[in-house]
């Protein structure tokens, strides 16, 4: 199989341009971190960003940040952390779920539209994408936003980008707005709330003006033996410690609540962010399931009435990862069924072997109208369709 690394823009506009003259399917790359999600690759040649390195842009004062697509992320935030600053949206690590090696590239995280738990605070990593620059299916080199958040006029690629995967270019450097390190995290443990108690602390929580920077919830035997609901607070001490003894006051019907701090609270939402309470058993499948926070316990309640599965909550209920049996279509039906009577929402299939990716939509499935508009934006912008190609939806 042929594989192309590109050193620069111009490398990989060519590339771009003779594969396309050729209609020749390109799978596009990072660190390959997330290889194992979406689509088996079939015969494609691998287009990689790894050769796209270097920051090109940090400007402390500004809160901005540029690198090539291929740039390390640890390399990235490392040069924030020296100056206290940090990408807002806590990008998840792929690897403990996935079971992957290499290294996390700052482009992917764009592609991947790749957020953690803070996103229900600062957003996900699109509204932190301010600047991107990428190579189109015809090999040509686009510029879209730049520096500052309301800068783009017309259609928004820069938006259009973030989430789609390689499928709609290769990105060769991003821009984000990146926020101060806060003075003081600290996460209030509410121990012993059945699922649907959890959500409703939770809830509760996040619509008080006490401003929580993650809401999780983690039922029995999930991460440990008893079920833990989790409120992170951030900023400065005296306001962090004020803000901690409201949510208390707030939520003291629902049991006596303890505060964790410094690494053990940095490690409990690394395990959050990173799903690794279900990382085991490898062959399990997992799912990311999308919700109105509300309506998170009665989805779970639906699947696993009808098929032995173990979950757990982020965004205050309206993130679900979910992990069951890799058999028959490891609960596709069951799972969108419930997501369905829910009245909103999505799943996506994270995790399982190739031959249940190839034969099982990864991705939710769009309705006919929202096909052809996704049809219509991918030959836009790829009209050979050599991007890869049936990532996300089989035909596009």
């Amino acid at each position: 199989m042929t594989s192309y690394a590109p050193a620069n823009e111009q490398e990989a506009a060519a590339i771009v341009a003779q594969a396309a003259g050729r209609s020749e399917p390109l799978r596009l790359v990072g660190g390959g971190t997330k290889a194992a999600f979406g689509r088996p690759p079939q015969d494609e040649a691998t287009l990689s960003a790894t050769g796209l390195t270097g920051i090109t842009l940090y400007e402390p004062a500004e809160m901005v940040v540029a690198a090539r697509a291929g740039t390390p992320l640890a390399e990235v935030e490392a040069l924030l952390a020296g100056r206290g600053q940090m990408l807002p949206f806590e990008p998840m690590d792929h690897r403990p779920l996935l079971g992957s090696t290499g290294e996390p590239t700052f482009g992917a995280v764009a592609a991947a539209n790749n957020s953690g738990p803070r996103r229900i605070n600062a957003g996900a990593a699109r509204d932190s994408l301010i600047g991107v620059r990428f190579v189109n299916g015809r090999g040509q080199p686009i510029k879209s936003g730049g520096r500052v958040m309301k800068n783009v006029t017309g259609l928004d690629l820069v938006k259009l980008m973030a989430g789609s995967w390689g499928t709609l270019g290769l990105l060769t450097e991003v821009t984000f707005k990146v926020l101060p390190v806060q003075e003081q995290v600290s996460t209030l443990v509410l121990p012993g709330l059945g699922d649907a108690a959890a959500v409703e602390a939770l809830a509760a929580a996040l619509g008080s003006p006490f401003e929580l920077t993650g809401a999780a919830h983690l039922p029995a035997g999930v991460g440990g033996p008893e079920p833990r609901t989790l409120m992170r607070v951030e900023g400065f001490a005296k306001s962090v410690n004020y803000r901690l003894g409201e949510l208390r006051r707030l939520l003291r019907r629902t049991g006596e609540a303890h505060v964790v701090e410094g690494e053990e609270s940095a490690a409990l939402w690394r395990a959050v962010r990173d799903a690794t309470p279900l990382a085991e058993p490898r062959e399990a499948a997992i799912w990311r399931i999308s919700t109105a926070p509300t309506r998170g316990p009665a989805v779970t309640a639906a699947i696993g009435a009808a098929r032995a599965a173990r979950w757990f909550y982020d965004w205050g209920g309206g993130l679900i990862w979910l992990a069951t049996e890799a058999a028959d279509d490891a609960g596709a039906a069951i799972i969108r069924a419930a997501v369905k009577a829910a009245g909103s929402g999505h799943a996506t299939l994270v995790r399982a072997p190739e031959t249940l990716r190839a034969a099982v939509p990864v991705f939710e499935p769009l309705p006919e109208p929202l096909m052809r508009i996704t049809a219509g934006i991918k030959a836009a912008h790829d009209p050979a369709g050599i991007f890869n190609p049936g990532r996300m939806y089989a035909g596009v």
